[in-house]
């Protein structure tokens, strides 16, 4: 799965022996990327049976991660031209991705690698 107006390249990777469900790492993912601003709105999202075909695992599989995606206002889809990231998402949601984008650009200023941004951001939300 790439984002086909920039440099960056995004992949999802399934992690078979993880606990969490096939369709949950496959739209837990995308979420992710649409938040770091790895796959901006407009994107196109590979078709539900290419990306099922690309990771190996039912059609079904990624149908409910993408009915996932599009209830949570992150894609939409717009019939036969396929699913994109959302312009906007509701309000809560682009309140949401404006802070983690925010987060994201400080900590890279400040030199900070993905493994350690991440651990402050489970460090606060256990507090």
């Amino acid at each position: 799965m790439t984002e086909s107006d920039g440099p960056n390249v995004f992949t999802v990777r399934l992690d078979a022996g993880a606990a969490e469900p096939p369709y949950e790492q496959v739209r837990r993912q995308v979420s992710e990327a649409v938040l770091a601003g790895i796959l901006v709105p407009g994107s196109k999202l590979p078709t539900v049976r290419g990306l099922a075909d690309e990771l190996g695992v039912a059609v079904n599989t990624v149908a409910k991660s993408y009915r996932e995606l599009e209830s949570d206002g992150v894609i939409e889809t717009r019939g036969r031209s396929g699913s994109f990231v959302a312009a906007s998402g509701d309000p809560r949601m682009r309140e949401g991705q404006t802070a983690a984008l925010a987060f994201v650009e400080r900590v890279r200023h400040l030199g900070f690698t993905r493994d350690e941004a991440l651990d402050l951001v489970k460090g606060a939300l256990r507090t």
